[in-house]
């Protein structure tokens, strides 16, 4: 979706969404869509961000009236959810993901198949949590790996838990990869032992 609708400098329609709910609609989702990539980056994990009309206007020239009416039209088709909570309260919005995505492939499905390579898509979770320690020692220990969960920690901690310069999504896919690429290799001690040493060693993390 983010490909799709995202914005930055630029305000990015999906036709297909223009047609259904009108130009105004979709820029108004557009903009919705770009600010919650930008609390998810400021650490926001339950998809709940909030915006201002006097924001909004700014960035979409949109005004007040213009909005609430997008706002109805937008919650009608349930693309987002919205409520205001907080003292003074705030708008809060929430993006219906899976209604958007779905939606986009009834509608558009050979341009979105073309977009993302001839892949089936696919609606994953975008919220990572990194792991503790003793999660990614238990999850070697459950799969048998070979892999020091220890030095696997510290070294995507360093990282900030990125892959590159994007962030992480899966941190056990991570771990599959570290066993695959044998970055660790079983030491004199045995398998078992290793572990259960890396468990003892993850305690002093906590």
């Amino acid at each position: 979706m983010k490909h799709l609708l995202s914005s930055t400098a630029f305000i990015v329609l999906n036709k297909n969404l223009a047609r259904r709910v009108g130009i105004n609609c979709a820029v108004y989702l557009s903009d919705l869509i770009s600010k919650e990539e930008y609390f998810i980056s400021q650490g926001m994990t339950d998809g709940w961000f909030y915006n201002t009309e006097d924001n909004i206007e700014r960035d979409t020239t949109l005004t007040p009236y213009q909005q609430r009416k997008c706002l109805k039209t937008l919650k009608n088709e349930e693309f987002i959810k919205v409520k205001r909570k907080g003292i003074p309260a705030k708008q809060f919005f929430k993006i219906n993901e899976e209604q958007v995505i779905n939606f986009l492939k009834d509608l558009s499905l050979t341009n979105l198949t073309s977009i993302n390579n001839n892949k089936k898509i696919k609606i994953t979770n975008k919220y990572f949590k990194k792991p503790s320690i003793d999660e990614v020692i238990l999850y070697c220990v459950d799969k048998n790996y070979t892999v020091i969960a220890a030095e696997f920690y510290d070294f995507y901690e360093s990282k900030g838990w990125k892959v590159g310069k994007t962030k992480m999504k899966d941190w056990k896919a991570a771990v599959r990869n570290w066993e695959r690429r044998g970055k660790n290799k079983p030491k004199t001690t045995s398998k078992i032992d290793t572990q259960l040493n890396e468990y003892i060693k993850g305690k002093e993390y906590l």
